[in-house]
């Protein structure tokens, strides 16, 4: 049995998510929104509830999907989500404000880049699932808000598999370019001294990197 076939039976024993949640998920279906998938987003959730972080900072907010689930897992936690795209800082808007955690949601409309230092306070925990070039900015900029003991989780690790291509020539010149950032920031990421880092091999790969100074 493959892969594939172990996360087919495990999201079939994920319990229901409330009707906002299943709207969206088929919302981002229809229009091929990258929302985390729900093996993996199960196992951030669980990692976080037993963090219980009391301010977590997104990076890459897509239509509000994981912003939302984190708020409703964490009654007590502070959800700040930066989005770039103009389309979909809107529809994330227009879900969050009808789900019951709105009012501890901060929804941010930029470049997550361009925001590194504008950004203020700190977070117990920060999830970056955004532009993937763009991941070692990411890590190293919003990494200085992160307290001794606080954790960084980065998704998308495996690039839907492209990373582990021998061949790389089949890919388009963007998406090489892509696999070659990605890989680089991930094997400088396990290199690391200031941080423990473990990567998951579910849903599209995600790395837990736990402060240590």
């Amino acid at each position: 049995m493959d892969h594939a076939s172990y996360e087919g039976y495990v999201e079939k024993l994920i319990n229901d998510r409330s009707p906002l949640l299943t709207e969206m998920e088929a919302f981002a279906r229809v229009h091929h929104v990258p929302i985390m998938d729900l093996t993996g987003s199960e196992v951030l959730l669980s990692l976080l509830a037993m963090q219980r972080p009391a301010r977590i900072l997104e990076v890459g907010t897509a239509i509000g999907y994981s912003a939302i689930r984190m708020a409703e897992l964490l009654p007590d936690a502070e959800i700040v989500t930066i989005e770039r795209n103009a389309r979909r800082f809107e529809e994330a808007t227009g879900f969050i404000k009808r789900s019951d955690v709105r009012d501890r949601i901060t929804l941010i409309h930029g470049d997550a880049v361009e925001l590194i230092g504008s950004v203020e306070g700190e977070f117990d925990a920060v999830f970056i699932d955004a532009a993937k070039g763009q991941y070692q900015k990411f890590f190293d900029g919003y990494g200085a808000l992160v307290p001794i003991g606080g954790t960084i989780y980065s998704d998308n690790l495996f690039l839907r598999g492209d990373v582990l291509l021998e061949d790389v020539s089949v890919l388009d010149r963007r998406r090489r370019r892509l696999v070659r950032l990605v890989k680089q920031f991930t094997e400088q990421l396990m290199a690391r001294t200031d941080y423990h880092t473990a990567i998951l091999p579910l849903g599209d790969g995600l790395a837990i990197s736990r402060k240590l100074r």
